[in-house]
């Protein structure tokens, strides 16, 4: 059973990353901010005794939209 398990979790990375592969940048760093965000989202959800579902929605919602308006500061040529 174990053995499954991990053979759907490389699966899935694989065809996660596999489907990357045609991303403009900007598609590339918002989904790189609502993953981010995601996990931890899921994570402080967790540990401050409320839902983990609930913090990676609000965390993927929240990290997505700063890697879009990140992309966006930069594209008009501004640097941190």
């Amino acid at each position: 059973m174990k053995r499954m398990k991990m053979l759907v979790y490389v699966m899935v990375v694989l065809l996660f990353l596999g489907g990357c592969s045609h991303m403009s940048p900007t598609e590339q760093r918002t989904l790189s901010g609502g993953a981010i965000g995601a996990g931890a989202g899921a994570v402080i959800g967790a540990v401050a005794g409320g839902s983990p579902g609930i913090g990676a929605a609000v965390g993927g919602a929240a990290g997505a939209l700063g890697g879009y308006l990140l992309d966006q500061y930069e594209r008009r040529g501004h640097r941190f």
